[in-house]
């Protein structure tokens, strides 16, 4: 039996503006318009899985679920979910504890990052194929990509002698500097870490009792809480907060896979790419006669090796070259190419001032729908928001705003106050600062509204719940 296991979250700082807090990498659309994770659940499913398992945090529930069936994928999935991140040990191990539960100790983990992308399905197949055989053998297995040149932005792996169809694993080394990076790839001994793996969860578990004790210790407990809370029966199954935390926060490669003797890689070229900047992004798409390349409506004139990715206006480059130009509804990155895995700073910086363009987007999916700032100013707010066919706000209260909400089409039913009723198409209906309120949209339409605040305060933390709908 073969489960995959797909690890959604990560921010993907260099990945900024696309890429948020609030909407991470896993959710980036690519050029072809689809997702990596997406793409990562059509993988996950190829090679013949009898299950898939995701590993996400829970703000990304609905937005995995939203993907997955984007997929139609005729396959049992089932959700894990993480009340914070806290690296690959921690997530690997707690999979490893669901597949060990559900299917037994001997069912194989085929664990996939869902922010990569695999250009060559077919060439992937035939590596996990021999993935396989190695871990029924009781191997933890690796994938090693074959090197194309001395890349720096990668871990590295040293082989050694045959494994059946891999390798034995000599030692895995950091990003090496350029020169190192050379004297790798002209050895011919090294393969790049692509951070996918394949191990029975018995396996995994009983190496990490042996490697990362204090993983192994947190993790059980953790478990054993979700065992003795209400069981894991359904699709979903929350991790307790009280005990996740306490969870050390380390990879599986600093925890396991350099500290065993037994893991053997996979080296494969299967078009593998960890989309880890723009550049990788903009290879994606082909380059006209001057190097320029777009993903929009966009100009070139004069300009040389100029990509441009955006989406609701035009863009044009006079005279320019070598540049990044990434633009959103609310940010635009310009970068020097060579200059891409740097963007990182923005983030930190923005994270330091407290500037709320680290973490969302103008536009802000929640499991109800979105809602798009459409323009703020004091005392003011305004918002266009879409509500789901069947899907509902929770019961709500605001200490410090009043809201007018403006049917623009659909149907709302409103709870306000003591009063249910319905609002149609230009009609409105005003809710006091102090008053409960929900929202639902009973149509088979989505519902769209104008929603104007207004108030001392207008932050999105000003919300007293007292009953969610789908952990709205």
């Amino acid at each position: 039996m073969l489960i995959s296991v797909v690890l959604s979250g990560g921010a993907g700082t260099r990945l900024w503006p696309v890429s948020r807090e609030g909407y991470p990498k896993p959710f980036m659309k690519l050029p072809d318009g689809e997702s990596l994770l997406l793409k990562t659940y059509r993988r996950a499913a190829a090679v013949g899985a009898n299950d898939i398992l995701t590993v996400t945090n829970r703000d990304y529930y609905f937005m995995s679920k939203d993907e997955l069936a984007q997929t139609q994928l005729d396959v049992s999935t089932q959700f894990l979910l993480e009340p914070a991140g806290r690296n690959t040990a921690p997530a690997v191990a707690m999979a490893a504890h669901f597949v060990a539960d559900r299917y037994g100790p001997d069912a194989l983990m085929l664990v996939l990052p869902a922010d990569h992308l695999v250009r060559d399905q077919a060439s992937f197949a035939v590596a996990v194929s021999r993935a396989r055989t190695l871990a029924e053998q009781g191997k933890l297995v690796t994938f090693g990509i074959i090197p194309t040149g001395p890349e720096t932005g990668f871990g590295y792996i040293e082989t050694g002698a045959d494994v059946g169809d891999g390798k034995q694993v000599v030692r895995f080394v950091e990003k090496p500097s350029l020169d190192k990076a050379r004297e790798y790839v002209d050895s011919g001994r090294f393969v790049w870490n692509s951070g996918m793996f394949c191990f029975k969860a018995g396996v995994i578990l009983n190496e990490l009792a042996q490697h990362a004790t204090d993983v192994d210790l947190a993790t059980r407990a953790c478990w054993a809480d979700i065992c003795g809370a209400r069981g894991h029966d359904s699709s979903t199954t929350e991790i307790p907060a009280k005990t996740f935390t306490k969870v050390p926060d380390i990879s599986i490669d600093y925890a396991v896979m350099e500290r065993s003797s037994n893991v053997a890689v996979v080296p494969g070229d299967f078009g593998w790419s960890d989309i880890g900047s723009w550049l990788a992004v903009r290879d994606l798409t082909a380059p006209d006669e001057d190097e320029n390349r777009a993903t929009c409506d966009a100009m070139f004139i004069d300009s040389h090796n100029v990509y441009v990715q955006g989406k609701d206006r035009l863009i044009a480059a006079v005279g320019v070259q070598d540049l990044l130009v990434i633009d959103t509804p609310d940010a635009v990155l310009l970068a020097h190419p060579d200059r891409a895995q740097e963007v990182k700073q923005v983030v930190n910086r923005l994270k330091s001032e407290g500037h709320d363009a680290y973490r969302l987007h103008r536009t802000v999916t929640r499991p109800w729908g979105t809602y798009t700032v459409l323009e703020e100013g004091p005392r003011f707010k305004i918002k266009r928001i879409v509500v789901r066919p069947g899907a509902s706000l929770s019961l709500q209260m605001h200490h410090h705003r009043s809201e007018h909400w403006i049917v623009v089409s659909g149907m709302a039913r409103v709870i306000n106050g003591d009063g249910e009723f319905f609002v149609r198409p230009n009609e409105s209906t005003y809710i006091p600062a102090g008053c409960k309120h929900r929202l639902e949209n009973p149509g088979v339409l989505d519902l769209v509204m104008i929603e104007v605040q207004s108030g001392d305060y207008l932050g999105e933390d000003d919300i007293v719940r007292f009953s969610v709908y789908d952990m709205a």
